[in-house]
């Protein structure tokens, strides 16, 4: 069953260092903090092959895909044709995206302008307060614009959408290296395999522990059993706060 959400960061100008991406970070972050699971992260260029494949991939484990990028009326904005082959949808254009697209533009909106008003056949209109356009969305696939203030304010009409799932978490700040515990961890890990337990080392000596661990899990009884089983096998004294 699939299950969370994956992203795809599309555009030429992401992947040469043209714009600084900032819509893959505000997405993780917003995911995390309604507490869904993000598999992965694509960026891609302006290519439809490499979109399409992104997508499949994205896919085989995600229930949610969201696109950022690709989606106005230039000829490198191939995002609604890929993601439509992708379907295996034809391209269609939407009425009600005509009619919007001739409101921002007049009765002379150009051939090319009027290529925002294509979407995957089936494709769902999510309309929002202070949005020009509308999210489109098909087989729970958004696509999202590449502009980060555009992207932002779609993203929260799709994630008004999702199930919020809370995060429990533990974190153990320690004084030991990841070697002196690495053994420790992997016996609590293997006994409690459905909760995640992260390791992280630090080397900023202005820091006062070595490894930062976070224990978490969708209830906080796990989090709490795997604490107290690390506490009781982590090498004695070495565990400095708990947050």
């Amino acid at each position: 069953m699939r299950t969370g959400a994956s992203a795809i960061i599309i555009g030429n100008e992401v992947l040469t260092a043209k714009v600084t991406e900032a819509n893959g970070s505000h997405l993780i972050s917003r995911l995390r903090e309604r507490g869904v699971l993000l598999h992965s992260v694509h960026f891609v260029l302006d290519d439809v092959d490499a979109i399409v494949e992104a997508l499949q991939l994205a896919r085989r484990k995600a229930k949610w895909v969201f696109t950022s990028g690709g989606i106005g009326p230039t000829h490198d904005d191939v995002t609604v044709r890929a993601v439509a082959l992708a379907l295996g949808r034809p391209v269609v254009r939407l009425p009600e995206m005509e009619a919007l697209v001739k409101l921002q533009y007049g009765e002379g909106a150009t051939a090319e302008a009027m290529r925002l008003a294509d979407a995957p056949e089936g494709a769902e209109l999510l309309y929002q307060a202070g949005a020009r356009y509308p999210v489109l969305a098909c087989e729970d696939v958004y696509l999202l614009p590449g502009v980060p203030q555009l992207f932002k304010h779609q993203l929260e009409t799709v994630l008004a959408r999702l199930p919020v799932t809370a995060v429990n978490i533990q974190v153990l700040y320690l004084s030991a290296s990841e070697a002196e515990i690495a053994r420790v961890l992997d016996q609590v890990a293997l006994a409690m395999p459905d909760v995640a337990i992260g390791s992280y080392p630090n080397f900023d000596p202005e820091q006062d522990y070595r490894v930062k661990l976070t224990i978490e899990h969708a209830s906080a009884a796990p989090v709490a059993e795997a604490v107290q089983r690390l506490e009781a096998v982590l090498p004695k004294g070495c565990l400095l706060r708990r947050e």
